[in-house]
């Protein structure tokens, strides 16, 4: 309102607050839900991008009508360096948050892709090429990304019990018509499904993160060395003992002094032939 008087904007303006609302309304109704994750927004990025906009055009009236003196230019030209420092310093901390991800939390995917070249390493995977395969993961099923990695149809993502309970994916029926059919062992509840799990024995290959804390349904695989073997191991952000402001944006020669990383690990089991461990140099 102060903005809209000294500006002497007319009230066929649309108002601000609704043009804004939207946005407004969106945030009260998934902010104020139990369950929060980034993806609720990514329906509003779009109103982000365009209030940030009106924001800016806003701080550029103001300035020009109290800092500068009242010509018959357009507001524009005197506040037009103001644009240009908004954009260069977005640019910057928009650049410092996607390396600060993809250092942070680049490993499961490069992880992925060791899984999806295991079978060209005769070395590595002895299991003949007409045997099931069951790769699992306990608590990192939220981090696999797409069965897109599994190398062929004889490899089958699995779940082992963890500390999460909650009801896990479950895999559509096989067949071309497997999506039209109604999966069963489900609920509306988001409880846990033990159906959904397998035992750990029965498992070749496992995805897991290790963490230093462990309890009963998450040990620290890979200190078991006599039934695993790390294949593979990439470095993972630990957010638990980093640093709030230096894991979410990243200061080269800086950040690596107040964030943490563990381990991201492919693990075979020691049931079959010993493979060779490699660690990547990420």
């Amino acid at each position: 309102m102060a903005v809209k008087y000294k500006l002497q904007q007319t009230e066929k303006d649309i108002p601000l607050w609704l043009i804004t609302a939207p946005m407004y309304l969106w945030i009260l109704i998934f902010f104020t839900r139990p369950h929060k994750e980034e993806r609720f927004l990514f329906p509003i990025y779009p109103l982000f991008c365009m209030y940030g906009a009106l924001t800016l055009d806003h701080v550029q009236k103001m300035y020009a009508y109290f800092f500068t003196r009242r010509t018959a230019h357009h507001y524009v030209d005197s506040s037009g360096w103001l644009a240009v420092v908004t954009l260069l310093v977005s640019s910057v901390v928009s650049m410092s948050r996607i390396a600060a991800l993809y250092q942070g939390y680049h490993a499961p995917l490069d992880i992925y892709v060791e899984v999806s070249n295991l079978p060209s390493d005769p070395a590595v995977h002895t299991l003949g090429l007409d045997k099931d395969v069951n790769l699992c993961v306990g608590k990192e099923w939220y981090r696999y990304s797409s069965s897109f990695f599994l190398p062929n149809e004889k490899w089958h993502l699995q779940f082992i019990k963890s500390e999460f309970k909650g009801q896990l994916p479950k895999q559509y029926s096989p067949g071309s018509f497997g999506t039209r059919l109604i999966p069963s062992h489900m609920n509306d509840k988001n409880k846990e499904e033990p159906s959904r799990y397998i035992n750990v024995t029965r498992c070749h290959y496992l995805v897991d993160l290790d963490l230093p804390q462990e309890s009963e349904f998450q040990p620290r695989y890979s200190q078991n060395t006599k039934e695993w073997k790390i294949l593979a191991t990439v470095k993972f952000l630990d957010a638990s003992r980093s640093s709030s402001i230096f894991r979410a944006f990243y200061i080269p020669f800086v950040s690596h002094r107040y964030t943490t990383y563990v381990n991201y690990n492919l693990l075979k089991t020691t049931r079959t032939k010993r493979g060779q461990s490699r660690k990547l140099q990420m």
